[in-house]
């Protein structure tokens, strides 16, 4: 025996732990979105955000700092410490291209803040938006490398794409689709939901691991369309905006010079092309106007009001005072609601019609559950005040955004006002030297790219820093920007027609003539072009930008127009082009995933047992903001499409098999003008026929999800009540796409339909 244990220690030996450096603070990451730089209070903004403002008394705000002008090249940006198309996220997670710069793919070479705090003895959890997943890689059989907790993160809760019902959203708990803890009759809404979990994640850990840090990136989907808050907050603002975007503007910039956010004689630009003279509408424009602008305060002040409960809680727990907190928004207002706002976001992607009366109608159901609403562009434009233009552009509005640090620990100028210029990229070099965390040239065995971003802290305590930030590139959609030394050298891709931004189809290539030029340091908001005066500094700042867009893999642009730039994605790893076979009740499945039936022909045909009292969903996509759903009810069978909030059509006929074993079959042929028939047959035997006016151009954006024999909580259709499950055996589902999704269909009965929907 004593042979035996020859070498092998007696003592127990534990194996190394990496702990992070003594005294390492919590850090916060508050991630808005779509809030515009005049719509926070302490930024001058006139809607109410007490506990916001707060912590910008208590901490630092940073008058000048940008983002990328759009939501997930923002996210790739603050979460890798690299410029957006150096990661693959040149555009939005589900307009990825296939190029370098825009895969939607954040290579292993950028390991996230997530992964880095990790490893450097942090917790690390993501609660809310992430939008940083390729489509088509976001179902059940992955992979789930970037999923959340694929880039580092131990803990996830909140949704894959770019927006969701605030009311009903499309939930994950890491790596797993879950539903909401509560109807929105309970009083439910995702951003308290999001605090909650937040809230639960530290009382959690604190518990059991008081002295170990952790990472929280608390991104909402607060205040991105749709426009949903409870009924409270949103009539604490009745009346408040009848004056209209105009008289808000000029209130808006007298308090960011009161403030001292802008210079105390900062000007304003001209108006966007585009937008309406407030005074110019009629009343009942100016009531809907002002209505969809109280929609949007309420939904911020209840968002600030979480922020306010998550705040308070580190305060209670005694956590406060030892995290950084930085609250920033991922791009400047969006004008995605068009002139007159929507109460549909998914019609502008759909190119149906925006309808006045749409709105007239439901003014005080806006905010609800019923709708996927956005303001007009009217109000974008006073949100993004004192700068041009808006989210999706390379102009100031689109890239500023007002930046809050607060860390009792560094910061030792509570209020202070920083005018550094900065960037988004500069966030998590920041976060890594206030932690102690080094950046290590290689994570998990790959070399890893630089850091393009330059740490902050240096100006947490001097005011009058020189910056260290020289160059900063943009690019979004074509739109392209150089900043460099204070000059600013920048092009928006041209519309057709002046204030047709976008949706109209652009107008060609990218012309050297399109250059303004801006002397940023004295003209911020971008009032005076000197592209005449200063020809050899704009020459340079393009030269600079097209050399910074060669190494940053920004190359090719895309200058194609918004229909065609939904670009075919790749289908998921393993999957059947030709469709897809399910097996009884399954679902949910993401708009990547699964068949793309929207704009085109498809085929369905279900195997089941039932009997005449069978009733049921066989099939559904989408939810009550737009979609398809099959289903079998009062003895029909039922073809349903949801127009979002334009209409509803059905399609049915009778079902005369006896109880047993069929074959049920569903065939919808679209015409190129994207009418349709419908088709129904059992056993092969046709049941009947008929015409729908319209189908869906793209999946609906509030809610595109699959679902297979069942539609939960936010149906397709009103005429049953989710989850309105098949109450057959379901054996077998079959979705086929056609090669031909365009026949030619000179039905008499479509274009009978198609009249009755253009009188519509």
């Amino acid at each position: 025996a004593e042979e035996r244990l020859a070498g092998i220690p007696i003592e127990a030996q534990w194996p190394d732990r990496f702990e992070a450096p003594q005294d390492s603070p919590n850090v916060v990451v508050i991630l808005l979105d779509d809030v515009g730089f005049g719509q926070l209070g302490c930024f001058g903004g006139d809607i109410d955000t007490p506990h916001i403002d707060r912590l910008a008394a208590e901490g630092l705000r940073y008058s000048n700092f940008h983002t990328t002008a759009l939501c997930s090249p923002t996210r790739a940006s603050l979460l890798t410490g690299r410029n957006p198309h150096s990661v693959g996220f040149g555009h939005i997670a589900e307009r990825s291209t296939g190029h370098p710069g825009y895969t939607a793919r954040l290579p292993d070479s950028s390991a996230t803040l997530a992964r880095l705090l990790t490893d450097g003895g942090y917790n690390s959890w993501a609660v809310g938006k992430w939008h940083l997943l390729p489509p088509y890689e976001a179902g059940p059989a992955g992979p789930f490398d970037r999923w959340p907790l694929g880039r580092g993160f131990e803990r996830f809760y909140g949704f894959l794409g770019g927006s969701t019902d605030q009311h009903v959203p499309e939930l994950y708990r890491d790596n797993t689709p879950t539903s909401p803890p509560a109807t929105p009759d309970q009083g439910y809404h995702l951003t308290a939901d999001l605090a909650d979990e937040a809230i639960s994640r530290i009382r959690e850990q604190k518990g059991v691991a008081p002295h170990k840090p952790f990472f929280l990136y608390f991104a909402p989907g607060a205040c991105h369309a749709p426009h949903q808050a409870p009924r409270a907050f949103i009539e604490s603002y009745r009346g408040r905006y009848d004056d209209g975007w105009d008289v808000a503007r000029t209130r808006i910039l007298q308090r960011q010079r009161a403030l001292g956010v802008v210079a105390a004689d900062a000007a304003l630009p001209d108006s966007n092309p585009g937008v309406p003279e407030w005074d110019s509408l009629s009343p009942e424009e100016q009531a809907a106007g002002a209505r969809m602008m109280e929609v949007y305060a309420g939904f911020l002040t209840h968002t600030d009001a979480q922020i306010g409960r998550l705040m308070d809680f580190l305060r209670d727990s005694q956590q406060l005072d030892r995290t950084l907190v930085i609250l920033l928004s991922d791009n400047g207002a969006s004008a995605e609601g068009g002139p007159a706002g929507s109460v549909d976001e998914g019609l502008y992607f759909n190119d149906l019609p925006q309808r006045a009366s749409d709105v007239i109608d439901h003014l005080d159901e806006l905010g609800g559950p019923g709708y996927y609403n956005h303001y007009p562009w009217g109000w974008a434009q006073a949100g993004n005040t004192p700068f041009r233009w808006y989210k999706q552009f390379t102009h100031a509005g689109g890239i500023t955004n007002g930046c809050i640090f607060r860390c009792p620990q560094e910061i030792n100028d509570p209020g202070g006002i920083r005018t550094q210029y900065h960037h988004v990229v500069d966030l998590a070099p920041t976060i890594l030297e206030v932690a102690g965390v080094p950046v290590p040239d290689e994570v998990g065995g790959v070399s890893q790219q630089p850091m393009h971003g330059v740490s902050m802290r240096y100006s947490f305590n001097a005011a009058d820093a020189p910056g260290r930030r020289t160059t900063q590139h943009y690019e979004m959609w074509g739109n392209r920007g150089m900043w460099s030394d204070g000059w600013m050298a920048v092009s928006r891709l041209q519309p057709d027609a002046p204030g047709d931004w976008p949706p109209l189809p652009l107008s060609g290539g990218l012309r050297e003539q399109d250059w303004e030029l801006y002397h940023h340091d004295s003209d911020p908001a971008e009032c005076v072009d000197l592209a005449d005066d200063h020809p050899a500094e704009l020459g340079k700042l393009v030269d600079q930008w097209w050399s910074a867009a060669h190494d940053h893999q920004v190359l090719p642009i895309d200058t194609r127009s918004r229909s065609e730039r939904w670009s075919p994605q790749p289908a998921p790893l393993g999957s059947d082009p030709d469709g897809a076979t399910f097996y009884g009740r399954c679902g949910p499945y993401e708009r990547g995933v699964a068949p793309k039936v929207a704009g085109r022909s498809f085929h369905l045909r279900a195997e089941a047992t039932f009997n005449p009292d069978t009733s049921g969903v066989l099939y559904s996509i989408g939810s009550r903001h737009g979609g398809y759903s099959w289903y079998l009810l009062n003895g029909e069978l039922v073809f349903e499409v949801n127009l979002m909030s334009i209409s509803r059509h059905l399609v049915t006929a009778p079902l005369t098999a006896g109880p047993g074993r069929h074959v049920l079959a569903c065939e919808v042929a679209m015409a190129a003008n994207r009418s349709a028939i419908v088709a129904f047959s059992v056993d092969g035997a046709v049941m009947g026929s008929g015409a729908v006016p319209r189908l869906l151009t793209v999946a609906p954006i509030g809610g595109g999800r699959t679902h297979i024999g069942f539609d939960p909580e936010s149906p397709v259709s009103d005429r049953y009540t989710a989850p309105f499950t098949f109450t057959g055996d379901l054996h077998r589902l079959d979705v086929r796409l056609p090669a031909h999704d365009h026949p030619a269909l000179d039905d008499v009965e479509a274009e009978e339909a198609r009249t009755d929907l253009r009188a519509q």
